[in-house]
């Protein structure tokens, strides 16, 4: 992939508090190229394109640089917080001496940043701030990485940077900073079981279309029945909509078989994105480079993102569908916990790796990667705790927001629009008053699908896959992709050999091929981890001094 051309959603930086004109100038300089925005005594903001505030009056100001624009003429518009929930989208808002940046409800759009002084500088990128502060790793942030495959809370791999959670704020009020935490609607009106059915769902969904009534749409389909309820609803309002699928190099691709049942039944044209085994190590290099080394998914990915930013089509994703409409990654041990330390216990499981065929650290790195998790893991959902919607919703806030999002936003948002029907709010109350007990085995989904089109409901899904699979060649353990692994599974062990397992010492020193024997899912994984932390070991390799683990 090239570098990120934001040619939709803008790159921004800029800085809040008792700003220094030097360190913002600087910070300015180091990423894409952007022009002032907003320039006041204690606010700056640049953008990559004109970015006009959507409120403008004397002495205040309000800017978003989300998927979706306020609107002016909505009264809540002026409270970060109601924007955040309803627009899902981050933003720079001014009220006299009081200034504030904020993310998402959800924080789908990063906004990273690092303090200096009495003066918070802040970007859509974690490179740029990195010309402001040394480069020190996080720990704990490869921790989370490496077990679960993406950071939890404000953690990136570097000390200093610091990402803003979603549903918070930093606040300059014309003399000190301070962070503002909220809950966003979903907590602040915990949802009761209305007994809504599939049909009422269904409509609302419709409504959330309304948004893109006229404009051209492209809806990955796979086997599943998020992507395949998109464009049963898409056909249904009669928009113009285009299928792609390609594959998720899982080792079968009956994604591909399926959907092309699925978009013959709807009749809109369908078209496979294939990829190159030869290509694997470019993808996965660019892949990991472009989400700034946060999470070891999407290398796969890559040829489908480059063929949709020239498409001219939104992307219609199906963001969120899983833990609001199946419990995705929620087990029957989360569902039948009687205490919080068994629920809690139960979903971060279901969400981390889980035990790969040979030990992959060493036992003192292992205890300390596992409590430091459970620590982290603890912080980021601890508002979530005794909600109804408690499961659901942990997953929604660390590993759709964290890791599957970037696919989406990263990937795809800055080239191409996207749409992410799910999160819309109207649809997301919704679903999320639905009752775990009602989505169990997908029950309630199969309703919302026939309710759609059931014909399409009828046809196999990867969701529920009854016949044999074909088994197919995986991209990523491909000769190129081994030969790719081993440099980087050696780095480690050259940088930090305490982190990794005598066993997979051993495995190293036998060269690429001895690889193989990583065919399972989970040390497929395990091994993509390090493979991520290798990269970032080599990219920083000149900034980064003697690395001393904790462990």
């Amino acid at each position: 992939m090239e570098p990120v051309q934001f040619n939709v959603r803008p790159y921004v930086c800029g800085a809040l508090g008792r700003i220094d004109p030097v360190v913002v100038a600087k910070l300015a300089a180091a990423g894409p190229r952007c022009r002032p925005a907003l320039q006041s005594e204690h606010a700056v903001l640049y953008s990559t394109a004109p970015l006009p505030p959507y409120r403008r009056a004397e002495g205040r100001f309000a800017f978003s640089w989300g998927e979706r624009r306020p609107d002016p003429a909505d009264e809540r518009s002026g409270a970060w917080m109601a924007v955040a929930e309803t627009y899902e989208t981050p933003g720079l808002i001014g009220e006299g001496s009081r200034v504030t940046l904020h993310a998402g409800a959800l924080g789908l759009v990063d906004v990273y940043h690092v303090r200096i002084g009495e003066a918070v500088y802040f970007s859509s990128l974690i490179q740029p701030l990195l010309s402001l502060v040394p480069v020190e790793i996080d720990w704990a942030a490869w921790a989370s990485i490496i077990q679960v495959t993406f950071p939890l809370g404000e953690a990136t791999p570097y000390t200093e940077v610091k990402r803003l959670p979603g549903s918070a704020a930093l606040v300059f009020d014309g003399e000190r900073l301070s962070t503002e935490r909220l809950l966003p609607r979903w907590l602040r009106q915990e949802p009761h079981e209305a007994w809504t059915s599939a049909e009422e769902i269904l409509a609302i969904l419709h409504e959330v279309y309304a948004d893109y009534d006229g404009r051209r749409l492209l809806v990955p389909v796979s086997g599943g029945y998020d992507s395949r309820l998109l464009a049963s609803v898409a056909v249904a309002r009669g928009s113009d909509v285009e299928s792609w699928t390609t594959s998720p190099d899982d080792g079968t691709d009956t994604d591909i078989a399926f959907a092309r049942s699925i978009t013959r039944e709807l009749g809109i044209p369908h078209r496979v994105v294939t990829q190159d085994a030869a290509a694997y190590p470019d993808d996965a290099l660019e892949v990991a480079r472009r989400l700034e080394y946060l999470t070891p998914h999407h290398a796969w990915y890559a040829p489908f993102a480059k063929e949709v930013h020239g498409a001219g089509r939104v992307l219609v994703d199906g963001l969120a569908g899983g833990p609001l409409l199946k419990n995705f990654m929620v087990s029957g041990a989360a569902l039948e916990a009687t205490t919080q330390a068994e629920r809690s216990a139960a979903v971060l499981k279901s969400l981390s790796l889980g035990t790969p065929s040979q030990p992959f650290l060493s036992p003192e790195a292992d205890a300390w990667v596992a409590q430091t998790v459970r620590d982290q893991f603890a912080a980021a959902t601890s508002m979530l705790h005794g909600h109804k919607a408690e499961l659901p919703l942990s997953v929604l806030h660390t590993r759709t927001v964290r890791g599957i999002a970037r696919s989406a936003v990263n990937l795809v948002g800055p080239e191409a629009g996207f749409a992410a029907p799910f999160i819309h709010p109207g649809f997301f109350d919704a679903a999320l008053s639905v009752g775990v007990a009602r989505k169990a085995g997908g029950r309630f989904y199969r309703e919302l699908l026939h309710a759609a089109n059931p014909r399409v409901a009828a046809l196999p899904s990867t969701n529920v896959i009854k016949q044999p699979l074909r088994r197919v060649p995986l991209r990523s353990t491909a000769a190129p992709a081994r030969a790719y692994s081993h440099r980087m599974l050696a780095k480690v062990a050259e940088r930090v050999p305490a982190l990794l397992s005598e066993e997979l010492h051993e495995v190293i020193a036998g060269g690429p091929d001895a690889l193989t024997r990583f065919s399972g899912w989970n040390d497929r994984f395990w091994a993509r981890g390090l493979v991520l932390f290798g990269v970032w070991l080599s990219d920083f390799e000149s900034d980064l001094g003697e690395l001393r683990p904790p462990f």
